[in-house]
């Protein structure tokens, strides 16, 4: 009987242990299989988050080289259009400077005159003050009787009215016009220079440079024919 019951002890030992045996099997394949997977997920995600990290660098140097090219096309229009206005710049003076030479010319007091009466005639006041340049003032002295004459008269005939301004011309050295910014001309004002005519040589080559600025650009710079 003794020897029957250790028999089944044995038995049911080794069952228990074939049961553990097995069981830590299972675990040990279910293990393996689990860590498998998760290995592959990490690798699959490596994978992609290098091929994003890529991804994001071809993005940011496409960003850069397209930011470069704008950056060139940019500095090379601002170049193009400095030199453009360096070359307008120099023509302007150029002729600032050719129009400056009549006042050495016998032909300059005749100008001067037409000058007076054109402003007399834009501004319209009674009581006028005409500002000239230092060098200038002998020459508007001489000519402005002849001016203002010649301002009444045009308006008679022209209008009707009969006028008697007063147009005086300034001594005062403070009040004279630059010799540095003008070149000639003179300019007019009135109401204690709230109203001013400039009709300044200077004035004048500016206003035809307006007026003809879109010819200057089209003979210097040609659009291109589609």
């Amino acid at each position: 009987m003794q020897q029957g019951g250790n028999t089944q002890i044995r038995q049911m030992v080794n069952f228990i242990l074939q049961e553990a045996h097995e069981k830590a099997n299972e675990i040990r394949i279910k293990t393996e299989h689990d860590f498998n997977i998760e290995k592959q997920m990490l690798v699959h995600n490596a994978k992609l988050a290098i091929a994003e990290e890529y991804k994001a660098k071809g993005r940011a140097r496409e960003v850069e080289e397209r930011i470069a090219r704008s950056t060139a096309v940019g500095s090379a229009r601002i170049s193009k259009m400095k030199l453009r206005d360096d070359l307008l710049t120099q023509l302007i003076e150029t002729a600032r400077a050719s129009v400056a030479a009549v006042t050495s010319t016998p032909a300059y007091p005749d100008l001067v005159k037409n000058l007076i009466v054109q402003g007399l005639v834009k501004i319209e006041e009674n009581d006028v003050v005409v500002l000239c340049r230092s060098a200038d003032l002998p020459v508007v002295q001489s000519v402005l009787p002849d001016a203002v004459k010649l301002y009444k008269d045009t308006l008679l005939r022209e209008t009707g009215f009969k006028v008697e301004p007063n147009v005086t011309v300034n001594t005062q050295q403070a009040k004279m016009l630059s010799d540095q910014q003008y070149c000639g001309g003179v300019v007019l004002t009135a109401l204690h220079g709230r109203i001013v005519c400039d009709n300044t040589l200077d004035a004048r080559v500016q206003l035809v440079y307006d007026e003809l600025l879109p010819a200057i650009r089209d003979q210097l710079w040609p659009t291109p024919s589609k």
